[in-house]
C-alpha cells in the first residue's frame, strides 16, 4: 500500500469522525447549556525503515469545545440562571466534580441547590449549596449571591478550567476536568435566564454537506486507485 493510499484512508477515517461530531452538535441545538465540538486536525509523520522517504498521514482525534456564547431565554424562573461571560457552573457528581453551563437548579428534599439530576450545585469553595425550605422570597444577584428573606445564603461559584483544551464531554452538558478550576469574579449571573445552546444549526447543516461531498471524492478517488493497481497487475501478468 502506497503513500496516497495510505493518506486517503487516514483522511476518509478523520472525515467520518468530523461527520459524527457535526451530527451530535446538530442533535444538541435545542439543549440548554450546550456547547458545540469542534475537530482538529493534524499531521503525523513518520520516517521508513532503511529509506530516505517520509509517510504523511492526518489524524483527527483531538476535539474542540466552542465556548462562545450562546443567546439567553428569558424563563422567570426562580433558581434558572444564566453566565454572562466566562466561565462554568461547577456540580458534584460520583465521578468527580464537573462543569456545566445549564443553569436549570431546584433546591431538594434536604434544602441543597441541585441540578436537574439530584448533582448538587457547589459554591466558591466547592460546597453543597443549602437554601432554607419554605422560604418564598430568594434573590440572586450578579455575582452569585443567594439572599432568602434578605439574609444571605451562600454564593454559587463560577469556576474556570485552568487547562480549557483538556476539558472532555461526560455526557449532555457536562464537562470534565482535566487538572484544577479557579473561582473567578468578573462572569455575571442572570436569575430567571438560561443560556440557549451555541450551535447554529443552518451552519452545521452547511458543514455536514461540505463534509459528506469531500468524503465522496476521497472515495472515488480510492476507488481509480484501486483500478489503476489492478491494471498495472493485470499488464504485468501477461
Amino acid at each position: 500500500m502506497d503513500n496516497a493510499t495510505y493518506a486517503s484512508l487516514t483522511r476518509q477515517s478523520g472525515l467520518r469522525t468530523e461527520m459524527q461530531v457535526i451530527a451530535h452538535n446538530i442533535a444538541n441545538s435545542a439543549t440548554t447549556g450546550f456547547q458545540k465540538e469542534g475537530l482538529i486536525f493534524s499531521e503525523v509523520i513518520s520516517a521508513h525503515e532503511d529509506a530516505d522517504t517520509s509517510l504523511s498521514m492526518a489524524t483527527a482525534n483531538a476535539r474542540m469545545i466552542d465556548r462562545s456564547q450562546g443567546q439567553m431565554t428569558n424563563t422567570g424562573g426562580l433558581f434558572d440562571l444564566a453566565l454572562e461571560g466566562d466561565g462554568y457552573f461547577m456540580v458534584q457528581t460520583p465521578e468527580g466534580n464537573q462543569l456545566t453551563r445549564s443553569g436549570v437548579f431546584y433546591p431538594d428534599a434536604n434544602g441543597f441547590l441541585s441540578a436537574t439530576d439530584g448533582s448538587p450545585v457547589l459554591d466558591e469553595g466547592q460546597a453543597p449549596i443549602f437554601v432554607p425550605p419554605g422560604v418564598r422570597d430568594i434573590s440572586i444577584g450578579r455575582d452569585g449571591s443567594i439572599s432568602a428573606n434578605g439574609q444571605p445564603v451562600g454564593r454559587i461559584g463560577v469556576f474556570e478550567p485552568v487547562n480549557p483544551e483538556l476539558m472532555g464531554r461526560a455526557g449532555g452538558v457536562r464537562l470534565t476536568l482535566d487538572g484544577d478550576a479557579v473561582p473567578i469574579q468578573d462572569t455575571g449571573m442572570v436569575q430567571g435566564f438560561l443560556e440557549s445552546s451555541n450551535v447554529d444549526p443552518v451552519l452545521e447543516v452547511a458543514r455536514m454537506i461540505e463534509v459528506q461531498r469531500a468524503y465522496e471524492r476521497g472515495r472515488d478517488l480510492m476507488s481509480k486507485e484501486d483500478e489503476r493497481i489492478r491494471g498495472v497487475i493485470q499488464t504485468l501478468g501477461q
